[in-house]
């Protein structure tokens, strides 16, 4: 199979059923999205520390912090607040399903489950968080992305853009009013293992910049000193 590329949703599947866990990796790869595997609860906090996800599948049965636990943890520290959580557990009474939402889950699906609507459902959520990445339309002001179709127009002109600058744009778009870092844009438009010297972000936010403005035309983008940049 192909590896997915590293500009792909990253879903971090906390799972501690190797055949369950092997299954679900294998289906999420195939709709192009980036896994990284967790077989325990400690494996799942360090895996959230070394490179936070986008989504997270959550079994709630595991050895060491249980599902619940780690929801708690992820919804008590202010950068991990509205990491989207999907619980994966075989408890189906309703009592469960309040305490698994109630503990800071935003869905919750009962095993066995059709991995087709579990993907769909993960889908959703990342429609909230990275809508880009879903296909959605994204405007802030004249501006307008169109994922899709990857087009991208200024008050009705078209705006041609290398696949660098799309990611880029697409990224501050995603989170108007956002301070990215450097290294932040690195992670998210290179990629994690990109060997990339942090200034190279200057250079595509520049040629970004010039190929959103035209003469007398206010620049969206904000350049945050010493930090980084956000857009407006």
């Amino acid at each position: 199979m192909r590896e997915p590329s590293p500009f792909a949703p990253h879903v971090l599947l906390v799972e501690d059923e190797p055949a369950q866990r092997e299954l679900l990796a294998w289906n999420l790869a195939a709709e192009g999205f980036r896994v990284t595997e967790a077989a325990s609860g400690e494996e799942a906090l360090e895996a959230l520390a070394l490179d936070p996800p986008d989504v997270v599948l959550l079994d709630w049965m595991l050895p060491g912090p249980s599902g619940i636990e780690i929801c708690r943890r992820l919804r008590a520290r202010a950068p991990t607040r509205s990491l989207p959580v999907i619980m994966l557990s075989a408890r189906a009474e309703e009592a469960d399903r309040i305490r698994g939402l109630e503990g800071g889950a935003d869905d919750y699906v009962v095993k066995p489950y059709a991995v087709a609507e579990l993907i769909a459902r993960l889908r959703a959520q990342l429609r909230r968080v990275r809508p880009a990445s879903a296909g959605e339309r994204l405007e802030w002001g004249d501006l307008t992305l169109d994922a899709e179709t990857h087009r991208v127009t200024r008050a009705g002109r078209s705006i041609h853009l290398g696949p660098t600058e799309f990611r880029l744009l697409s990224t501050l778009l995603e989170r108007p009013g956002r301070v990215w870092t450097r290294d932040q844009l690195l992670d998210r438009v290179w990629g994690r293992e990109a060997e990339i010297d942090p200034r190279t972000v200057d250079v595509h936010v520049g040629r970004l910049r010039k190929a959103l403005i035209l003469e007398g035309e206010e620049d969206p983008i904000r350049t945050v000193r010493g930090i980084g940049y956000a857009l407006g």
